[in-house]
């Protein structure tokens, strides 16, 4: 594997993990109730808990696809 191919395989998991972020977003924005009530029925905590939870969640993804995904595409589009 060169580093181009490396590069180039960095950039789109860079942008799925992206839209999977995008995803669980507008999941957790959207039907915000109706996944609430869902997750209630197995798992019991507060809607600020779920709220906690959810934002955590994804701030902790997101910064695990800037650390792993985003910032070595941009170390190897430099070096180029």
């Amino acid at each position: 594997m060169n580093i181009e191919q490396l590069r180039s395989a960095l950039l789109y998991c860079t942008i799925m993990n992206f839209a999977l972020l995008w995803l669980w977003g507008m999941l957790y924005i959207l039907p915000h109730e109706w996944l609430y009530r869902w997750s209630g029925r197995v798992f019991r905590f507060s809607a600020e808990r779920f709220d906690a939870i959810n934002f955590a969640g994804i701030v902790l993804y997101k910064v695990g696809v800037l650390l792993f995904n985003l910032i070595p595409y941009l170390a190897l589009y430099l070096v180029k």
